[in-house]
């Protein structure tokens, strides 16, 4: 009795040790007599034992590979170091199993070989301009190569581009002489944009001064017209009050010799006085001379 359960047990141990759960975005593969038998995928599966034995645990999801600085050789004979980056997923599990031996290593030489051949026939310029156009070549070339490996590349990026040191010094005096140029066109275009805002301001503060005298000149001559034309109103006034008051030939007489009176006060050396007003200034003469006696 005792040895049934001891067998009972082990049996029991034994399908338990070879019950297999495969988890999400794995697959195993599965030998029978040391040839391929079978692909597991996500859930429970019942290994037969001494039979079958998991050969390979394969990971479905997508795996990034930096691969270490490469020496490669432009079209014009310059020797830089460019690594890469690679993402890339196993599609196949069975072929990347039997496919290929260290796949790893097999797509960083492939990896290597590739990117010599593309910058080779590239110029430095171009290559440091073209890192798209070299991703994409290099992932078709790739992925067409990775293909029987159950492989699939989804991308390929140039992580760094490292030219030679005195290369590098050659692009950063270029930069530096660039800047320089940029900030003296900036500078003349200022300097430029400046005078043209002086030069319209001046020449608007001139139309503005030249409008100014302009209605200062109208308004001053609006003015004198004004006043020339009140003072002709007041004669005129005056003239027809006189005209209605129907003055005495003694009476104009008077006036015209107070007129004369006052054109002798300015410069003028000589003075005609007609014969009436003559009379006139005799007769007020004579009047006050009676007065004075």
């Amino acid at each position: 009795m005792g040895y049934v359960l001891v067998l009972l047990v082990i049996i029991i141990i034994g399908i338990i040790a070879n019950i297999k759960i495969v988890p999400q975005a794995h697959a195993y593969i599965i030998e029978r007599f040391g040839g391929y038998s079978q692909t597991w995928g996500v859930g429970l599966h019942v290994k037969i034992p001494f039979i079958e034995k998991v050969s390979k645990k394969v990971s479905l999801k997508e795996h990034v590979v930096d691969f270490p600085p490469q020496p490669v050789i432009t079209k014009d004979n310059v020797t830089m170091q460019i690594d890469t980056v690679v993402y890339y997923q196993i599609t196949d599990p069975k072929m990347f199993t039997y496919g290929v031996e260290r796949p790893m290593m097999a797509i960083e030489n492939l990896t290597a070989t590739t990117l010599r051949n593309i910058i080779g026939e590239m110029e430095l310029d171009e290559t440091l301009t073209s890192r798209d156009i070299v991703n994409t070549k290099m992932r078709a070339i790739l992925d067409e190569a990775t293909d029987p490996w159950g492989i699939k590349i989804n991308r390929v990026e140039l992580k760094n581009i490292i030219p030679p040191r005195e290369i590098q010094d050659a692009m950063e005096k270029q930069m530096k002489a660039e800047r320089e140029r940029r900030e003296s066109i900036l500078k003349a275009e200022g300097e430029k944009k400046a005078a043209i805002l002086m030069a319209e301001g001046e020449k608007e503060s001139a139309i503005l001064r030249a409008e100014a005298k302009k209605q200062a000149a109208i308004k001053e001559a609006e003015g004198q017209a004004e006043a020339i034309i009140r003072v002709q109103t007041a004669l005129s006034e005056g003239i027809k009050k006189i005209n209605e008051a129907n003055p005495s030939d003694a009476y104009i007489a008077i006036k015209s010799l107070e007129s004369f009176e006052r054109a002798a006060d300015g410069k003028a050396t000589k003075i005609i006085i007609p014969s009436q007003i003559q009379g006139v200034a005799g007769l007020a003469t004579a009047v006050k001379e009676l007065i004075k006696e």
